[in-house]
């Protein structure tokens, strides 16, 4: 099995629904995005799949998370905008854009500092 896994990020506001402590309060994080797909066989030049690709696919979805609130986009306004359920919210908005592609999608992590991460990956 080959893999290959690139990191992106994006800034964004949030704050946690029916949570007691400081992250109830809105807030920012400078979150960190990794990206880990995978294939039995590689392309005719050797790859996965291009880095640049791929990297070009992560950056369309970060961008409808770049610099906004994210409890008042559509998808967060009923779902609590936590780290896990924004890798859960990327890893299904790459699945789809990756569908037709000879790879598939193992994992996105998401950084919100540098010790803390929350993954998202589906089960067969």
């Amino acid at each position: 099995m080959y893999k290959i896994k690139i990191n992106s990020n994006f800034s964004a506001a949030h704050f946690l629904r029916g949570y007691e402590g400081k992250c109830e309060n809105l807030h920012g994080h400078n979150w960190k995005v990794e990206v880990l797909v995978s294939s039995k066989a590689l392309n005719s030049c050797g790859m996965v799949m291009d880095f640049s690709e791929l990297k070009k696919i992560t950056f369309c979805i970060l961008e409808e998370l770049d610099h906004k609130h994210l409890n008042e986009l559509p998808y967060f306004t009923d779902t609590n905008p936590s780290s896990e359920n924004i890798a859960g919210y990327i890893f299904s908005k790459l699945k789809e854009k990756l569908e037709n592609k000879d790879c598939k999608l193992e994992e996105v992590n998401v950084w919100e500092t540098d010790t803390s991460c929350a993954s998202y990956k589906e089960t067969i």
